[in-house]
Parts: structure tokens; C-alpha cells; sequence
């Protein structure tokens, strides 16, 4: 807990010391409409949780946001976004390799489970028979949750794709192509497939991306190296998790896609649409659920009393209603644009490469939203500010090369 609450504090102490200066990120202009939902809500809502989990709620989306306002007060170069990059693919690939040495040496390598995982039968469910007949959790990776490698294991590979397509070292070649091997390894052995389809999602945008901007060379390479990839991770995954990964993914082929969506979650989107948009067309009340309401809220209101959630979008309603998922949603698709802007601008070098791989991140973030709150976590916030990263460092190259471009956006 200290640690989660350190990254969204960090976020807000950095509004304070940054302040923005210079052209803000297209979608500061919606994530203000968002906030003042939010402080509406808090101000005026009759079934607000209590004070404490509401303003908590409040200043979680505050921290989440807040990359798209300090970040434009920092001196952003191209070899300063590209050490940001470098880092969050660091994380992501060396969650995604202490995945596959959890399942090799699960004794080893597993960290401490989740507090929330307390009864055994629940605990079972988690786990995974592999190919000796050995039962082990799911790769948890940096995290502790059984299959939570899969979601960092996602962008190792998102990472690792495009830094092996930039870069001519040899080291960073194989590095790249390697996290990737492990990333996919990890998604299998996890068995989360909805990360797997979010994946797929993710490179048909950035092929696309490689199309439109006729960058043909990298995407020859891409597809030639992602094919083989898949052929060579997935008859390693079957030989070390056993049929019962193959026999796990093929349920996504038993019917269509939306029959295979609504057999697994789509119940709760239907659910949300049907049960909770009619009965909160403006929001719940602030603090009702996740883990603001756990750690401040009022058990003994019975007025307020939690509700659970477990994708994104039945989180944005009982915040704020159809009007915050109206705001947020204007945020989401302003960022993909900007993004999709500078991954087809001949004008701003390898930037076009950076911008195709925010891309990619901000559609798996999308496809996230149908299974899990992704705006409401340290990835919401990861997203923003690798987005607001990329459109500083883009106008800083756009003011340092002016008299050659003067049209970047």
C-alpha cells in the first residue's frame, strides 16, 4: 500500500513543482472536464460514500491525469523520451522473464501472494497444470496476482517489437526480439485471454501504422519476425504448459467474437448498460468501489454502500455517470489522434516510430477498459504520461528544427 499510494502522490507532488509552461497535450482540455465532474460529484452527489473515499477518488483521477499538465513543464529532448522508453520497456520485459522463472522454479522465484487471495478453492482457480504434471500459480511477474505477468508481458512485447525494428545493435536487436519471446511466452502460460486478443489488436494498429506512414521495409521485417515469434513461443509454451494452454485459447474460436466476449465478461458490460446506466444516469456517488472504498470507506452508510466493479466502464459511470465516460472517452480518442498524427508525420524522424508504438498502447488500453479498470491503476497513469512524453518531445523538436518544419501536428 505505501508504495501504490507513493506513485499517485508523486504524480501530484510533480503538478505542484512543474508547473506547465509551453503547448499543452490536446487532451488537457478534456481531462479538466473530467476533473470538474469529479469535484462536482463530490461537492453536490446526495450518496457520496464518505468525504474521505470521495475526495480519495477524486485525487486518484487528479494523479492519473496529471502527467498531461507537469509533463510540458520539463525540457523533453528526443534522447531524453527515448531513456523514458528505455525504461518502461526494462520493467516490462524483466516482469515478463521473472514470469517464465516462476515456472521453472516456482519455490524460487514466487513472491508473496495478494491479500486478497485467502481461501484455497479460490487459490486453485489461479493455478495451472503444466506439461510434467506439476500444478503452479499462474507467472505473477513483478506483481502479486497469478497471471499478472500477462498485462506487462503485453507491452514487453509492444517494446520490444519496435526497439528491435529501430535500433541496428545487434544487442538491442536480440534483446528486443528476446523480450518479446518471453513476453508472449508469459501471456500464454497465463492463460488471460483477453491480453492475447488486446495483443493482436495492438499489432494490427502499429501494421497499419507501418502502412500508412510507407515504412514497408520495417513492416517486411515486423511481419516476417512476428510470424516466426509465434510459431517458436507457442510450440515452447505448449511444451512446457501442456495441452491445457492450447485447449485454454481455442475457446476463442468456439463462436464469434461478441459471443465469445459475452460468455466471459460480457456480462458485466451488459449489466452495466442495462441495471446501472438507468439507475445512475449521473453517478452512484464518489467512493463506492475499488480500493478508495476499502481503504476510507463508510461501511456503516447504508445509503452508499459498495458496489463492485470489474471493468472500466462500470467504474466511469458510478464516478461521474454518461457524462464522465462522455469526457474521459473525448480524452482516450483525442490521445489516440495525436498520436496517430505524429506516427505518420514524414516530418519528425524517428518520433514516427515512438508515435506508432503509443499508438498501439493506447488501443490495448481501450481493449483493457472491457476487462479491467485500466484508468483507475498506476497503467492509466503510465499511459498518460508516456503520451503527454511523446507530445512534448515532439514540440521541442518541432521548435529546435522550425526553420525546416514548421508544421509538426
Amino acid at each position: 500500500m505505501p508504495m501504490r499510494t507513493a506513485s499517485f502522490a508523486l504524480s501530484l507532488l510533480f503538478l505542484a513543482l512543474f508547473p506547465s509552461k509551453g503547448e499543452r497535450h490536446p487532451a488537457t482540455t478534456p481531462a479538466i472536464i473530467v476533473m470538474s465532474i469529479m469535484f462536482l460529484e463530490l461537492a453536490f452527489h446526495p450518496y457520496n460514500n464518505s468525504m474521505a473515499s470521495g475526495l480519495a477518488q477524486c485525487l486518484v483521477y487528479l494523479a492519473i491525469l496529471a502527467p498531461l499538465f507537469w509533463v510540458s513543464g520539463l525540457e523533453i529532448t528526443s534522447k531524453g523520451f527515448e531513456t523514458l522508453i528505455f525504461l518502461m520497456w526494462i520493467f516490462y520485459a524483466a516482469s515478463a522473464g521473472l514470469g517464465v522463472l516462476q515456472m521453472y522454479f516456482p519455490c524460487q522465484f514466487q513472491p508473496n501472494l495478494s491479500s486478497v487471495i485467502q481461501n484455497f478453492q479460490y487459490k486453485e482457480g489461479l493455478m495451472i497444470t503444466l506439461a510434467n504434471g506439476e500444478q503452479v500459480f499462474r507467472p505473477m511477474g513483478l506483481t502479486d496476482q497469478p497471471g499478472g505477468a500477462a498485462s506487462h508481458s503485453l507491452y514487453a512485447i509492444l517494446f520490444g517489437i519496435v526497439i528491435a525494428l529501430k535500433y541496428r545493435n545487434p544487442f538491442l536487436w536480440f534483446t528486443g526480439a528476446g523480450s518479446s519471446a518471453i513476453g508472449l511466452f508469459c501471456i500464454l502460460l497465463s492463460q488471460v485471454r483477453s491480453i492475447l486478443v488486446s495483443l493482436v489488436i495492438c499489432v494490427l494498429f502499429f501494421v497499419l501504422v507501418l502502412i500508412r506512414s510507407a515504412q514497408f521495409f520495417r513492416l517486411s521485417m515486423m511481419v516476417a519476425g512476428v510470424t516466426a515469434l509465434f510459431v517458436v513461443t507457442f510450440g515452447w509454451a505448449i511444451a512446457v504448459g501442456g495441452t491445457s494452454t492450447l485447449d485454454r485459447f481455442n475457446t476463442l474460436f468456439v463462436g464469434s467474437a461478441g459471443e465469445v466476449y459475452h460468455e466471459h465478461r460480457g456480462s458485466f458490460l451488459q449489466d452495466t448498460i442495462e441495471r446501472l446506466l438507468p439507475q445512475y444516469p449521473l453517478g452512484a456517488g464518489l467512493g463506492r468501489w475499488g480500493m478508495m472504498n476499502s481503504y476510507f470507506g463508510d461501511l456503516q452508510n447504508m445509503d452508499a454502500q459498495p458496489i463492485w466493479v470489474e471493468i472500466q466502464w462500470t467504474g466511469w459511470l458510478l464516478d461521474g455517470g454518461i457524462l464522465l465516460i462522455i469526457a474521459y472517452v473525448a480524452a482516450i480518442l483525442v490521445t489516440c489522434y495525436t498520436a496517430y498524427k505524429i506516427a505518420i508525420n514524414h516530418n519528425v524522424g524517428d518520433f514516427r516510430l515512438w508515435g506508432g508504438l503509443i499508438l498501439s498502447y493506447d488501443v490495448g488500453a481501450i481493449a483493457t477498459c472491457f476487462n479491467y479498470p485500466f484508468f483507475i491503476s498506476e497503467n492509466g497513469m503510465q499511459l498518460w504520461l508516456l503520451n503527454a512524453a511523446l507530445f512534448t518531445a515532439v514540440s521541442n523538436y518541432s521548435s529546435a528544427n522550425y526553420k525546416f518544419n514548421n508544421r509538426i501536428l
